[in-house]
């Protein structure tokens, strides 16, 4: 399958799990992948096993100026970026009492900060060229309240809004905005919670697992035409939320 041949894309978060695994998906499709995490050594493994159409770019997105360095990164390597997926999270939860207060900014700079500004960035570039996918990747937890969620699920509601009024922005431009909130799935979001004795949520029913996700973002990459798949909600069979 080549429904992107040709086509430019950037994953965030790329060194594991969701975003790995949408790599792969992008990749198979056609499309050319710059991989954006941290883990240097696991963005080569994944390049490597992707072939030439893969390109590691070892990032710290959670820096004030990662965003500029990206854009800078794929203008001299593509030139023309066609899609941009915002898959980089982390996941802490706690209740009042025990809130670390010292994880407060990474999380807001991983999870909502950096999104904003590599969306903004992009999308000046795409509408520049007329056309572009933007998929940034929230969490069913926006739509919960549950005791020990009020950061996490409070900054995923806020990049929800901000996704939702970016399509808005863009209407018309030829750049399309998508958002996917995946239910629970099985990846190394859940490592600091079962590191601190406490179980992952996806050990409470059957999880979903990355690929799942990865589909869905390159059914939203895929629409052509007058088609926006603005908003996707993915949950595993077993959740009742």
């Amino acid at each position: 399958m080549t429904s992107l041949a040709g086509k430019n894309a950037i994953v965030t978060g790329a060194s594991s799990g969701i975003g790995a695994a949408t790599a792969r998906r992008l990749a198979a499709a056609g499309a050319n992948v710059m991989l954006v995490a941290r883990r240097r050594e696991r963005l080569e493994e994944l390049a490597a096993s992707l072939g030439a159409a893969a390109i590691p770019l070892a990032l710290d997105l959670g820096e004030a100026d990662a965003a500029q360095a990206l854009l800078d990164a794929a203008a001299s390597h593509f030139g023309k970026t066609d899609i941009l997926v915002n898959n980089a999270g982390v996941l802490r939860t706690s209740h009042v009492d025990a809130f670390d207060l010292a994880e407060l900014e990474p999380l807001i700079a991983i999870n909502y900060t950096a999104v904003v500004r590599t969306s903004l960035l992009f999308a000046r570039h795409m509408k520049a060229n007329g056309s572009g996918q933007i998929v940034n990747l929230s969490s069913i937890g926006a739509s919960l309240t549950a005791a020990g969620t009020g950061v996490y699920g409070g900054l995923k509601a806020a990049l929800e809004r901000f996704t939702d009024v970016l399509r808005i922005e863009l209407a018309g431009s030829g750049v399309r905005v998508g958002l996917i909130a995946p239910g629970t799935t099985t990846t190394e979001i859940f490592a600091d919670m079962k590191s601190k004795g406490q179980p992952g949520w996806d050990e409470f029913i059957p999880p979903m697992v990355p690929d799942d996700i990865a589909k869905a973002v390159l059914f939203m990459c895929e629409q052509t035409g007058n088609a926006n798949a603005a908003r996707m909600h993915i949950y595993a069979t077993s959740e009742g939320f």
